[in-house]
């Protein structure tokens, strides 16, 4: 099963807009030989439309969105098998390729080297899992941390922003509003923000001061009901930002004695 939301999520579309979407994405096999005008008759609209919502995509014109689309469609439509090797190696490289050591730094000194605010941790669904393991692992290494999930009061977040010097946020789609309303009111006290989001583009990961791409295997599965190594390789990341973080401790300590 297909869920479209995160192909039309904060895109402003016309009711006519998604029933063209969820044509496209039905009839993927095929689309591409029917044309514009093919698809534009089959939804008694006109080509300029087809070609208006490609745009509003955010892709150059139908072609560029169809090659876009179509890997994901396709990748939520026939789950890869046999391939429980590759699935389940991780390597240094993995992190490195969609993110650099300079990031990784930035990370360290204005987040993990607070010393007199909070590191605010907020994630919904399934990130909140790994936004949990996130809190505990700062707790253990005596960092001052407040976590938050959709299910907890609003005002845990907004009664405490001058107390706050980094909000660091987690979602696997890099769309989920609630997300996306404390990045708006982070900027606006001018508290740090970092996210961890898949490695497309998307929303969260543009209002983000620092940003962590990790690949995510299944882009529309939306309710994480297929095999998925995203947010195992997430939490390699952060434990990979913490080796860093605690060797860069480790050398200061050192050239201090």
């Amino acid at each position: 099963m297909i869920d479209i939301s995160k192909i039309i999520q904060g895109k402003s579309l016309t009711d006519l807009d998604v029933q063209i979407v969820k044509y496209i994405v039905s009839n993927i096999d095929n689309v591409l030989q029917k044309g514009v005008r093919e698809i534009a008759k089959e939804n008694f609209t006109s080509p300029a439309t087809v070609i208006r919502l490609s745009k509003k995509l955010g892709y150059t014109g139908f072609v560029d969105m169809y090659y876009q689309l179509l890997p994901m469609i396709k990748k939520v439509e026939v789950p890869q098998n046999g391939e429980t090797e590759d699935f389940l190696q991780i390597t240094q490289s993995d992190f490195l390729t969609l993110n650099s050591i300079e990031n990784i730094e930035t990370f360290i000194r204005k987040v993990l080297q607070l010393e007199q605010k909070y590191i605010f941790i907020y994630a919904t669904g399934f990130s909140s899992i790994a936004a949990e393991y996130f809190y505990k692992k700062l707790l253990v290494l005596g960092r001052k941390t407040i976590i938050a999930s959709a299910t907890d009061s609003v005002g845990i977040f907004e009664n405490n922003l001058e107390d706050i010097g980094a909000l660091v946020v987690i979602s696997k789609s890099g769309e989920t509003q609630t997300v996306i309303d404390k990045l708006h009111a982070a900027k606006e006290h001018h508290v740090f923000t970092a996210s961890f989001t898949k490695e497309t583009e998307n929303r969260i990961a543009e209002l983000s001061e620092l940003n962590f791409k990790i690949s995510d295997d299944n882009k529309l599965d939306d309710r994480n009901m297929l095999p998925n190594s995203f947010f195992p390789k997430m939490l390699l990341l952060f434990e990979f930002i913490l080796k860093q973080y605690v060797e860069n401790l480790s050398a200061k300590k050192n050239s201090n004695q």
